[in-house]
């Protein structure tokens, strides 16, 4: 596949982002279309069935099975409240899923570990006492960026094998994290941040595989229309002075960023305050728009992809979906979950061999403000690769 095929719903670059310093309200790029079709038969898996037993509707050929429930005991911990982000990690001949805690305080990282076949042999925490741990991401070394949405809240590298002690990376900035994208060819790594006004940044690392020190950047657009990344005088974001997105004034503005997934030379990131996914091409310092707010994706928030370049958008909200989008531009659902109005889907991820997707629903059928009802599910079938 030609990565230039993601970008298919027009560009914004070099004399394309004359936006005048504001928030991207909609101007040139909102009325791009969004891609393709919506018609869930014409999605690659075949339309849904009635849901199941656990109340999921799936495609034909697919299973799902619930691995963690929150509040309850599974292989020796309590299950958090209120799971969020997630990612995959490979162990031997098993796999780990690592889930954030999205509660104030006592909020943090647990983790799963799989056998070769499927069964859970342990379950432990990577990270405690932290607050409002929502999204984050995997590295290419194998750690978790658990990222704090809170006023000046951290990003804390942490160990899914349990071996290591979790670190804060002040130097990632202070600053209502959501999530995190390594981008392994660049040697740096994208951050959204969940404000109305939010901004989009990358860390630069003095020394790849080491987040301990490095520089924190903007994208922003120039006087010509263009786009550029600017170093943010103080990452650290005062209290008193001016916060972490405030501090460039030409800094580009989206309206809640979300989820965020690095494959192939392009930053895919989601803003739930106009159901958008984004296409950032780092090779060509353009941006675009993949989806736009057609009426298939409601509340569109985690985002994660396979290496034949499908996007999967889990819904905060909405009808409770996931979505693939795939790089032909078809958008369809590969699985509801009925009951669960209140709630939201968090924390997709593939297992290493591409062939379950972990994911929660963070609130389940209690649908209380606490989590304490959270569902983490495992569905598998015949994933396209």
């Amino acid at each position: 596949m030609e990565r230039r095929t993601l970008l298919r719903a027009g560009t914004a670059g070099a004399g394309a982002v004359a936006l005048a310093g504001g928030l991207w309200q909609g101007a040139a790029l909102a009325a791009t279309p969004g891609p393709g079709t919506t018609n869930a038969a014409a999605g690659p898996y075949g339309p849904l069935l009635p849901p199941n037993g656990l109340g999921v509707a799936l495609p034909e050929g697919f299973s799902i099975r619930v691995v963690a429930r929150s509040s309850q005991w599974v292989r020796g911990i309590l299950w958090h409240p209120a799971p969020d982000g997630g990612a995959c990690f490979p162990d031997g001949d098993g796999w780990i899923y690592v889930s954030n805690s999205e509660v104030p305080l006592v909020g943090g990282v647990s983790a799963l570990r799989f056998t070769a076949d499927g069964t859970i042999d342990r379950a432990y925490r990577i990270l405690s006492g932290t607050t409002l741990n929502c999204a984050g991401g995997a590295t290419p070394w194998h750690t978790w960026l658990s990222c704090e949405e809170t006023f000046r809240g951290k990003v804390f590298e942490t160990d899914p094998y349990g071996k290591r002690s979790a670190v804060a990376h002040g130097a990632m900035g202070r600053f209502k994290h959501e999530a995190a994208a390594c981008d392994p060819d660049r040697r740096v790594v994208y951050l959204t941040e969940d404000e109305s006004d939010g901004c989009f940044y990358r860390y630069v690392p003095d020394t790849w595989g080491d987040l301990s020190r490095g520089r924190l950047e903007v994208l922003c657009e120039t006087s010509g229309g263009g786009l550029r990344w600017e170093r943010i005088p103080d990452p650290s974001g005062p209290v008193f002075g001016r916060q972490t997105r405030n501090q460039v004034s030409s800094a580009l503005r989206f309206r809640g960023g979300e989820g965020c997934h690095y494959h192939n030379g392009v930053a895919h990131f989601t803003t739930k305050g106009d159901d958008r996914v984004w296409a950032y091409d780092a090779e060509a310092n353009a941006l675009s728009i993949v989806y736009d707010a057609d009426g298939s994706l409601d509340g569109v928030d985690n985002i994660t992809g396979t290496a034949g370049g499908d996007l999967y958008v889990a819904e905060d909200g909405g009808n409770m979906e996931i979505n693939i989008i795939t790089p032909e531009g078809v958008v369809a659902p590969i699985m509801r979950i009925h009951g669960q109005d209140r709630s939201e889907i968090c924390g997709p991820a593939f297992s290493p061999d591409g062939s379950r997707l972990y994911f929660s629903s963070q609130r389940g059928t209690a649908g209380d403000a606490a989590g304490l009802g959270g569902i983490t599910y495992e569905m598998s079938g015949p994933f396209r690769r």
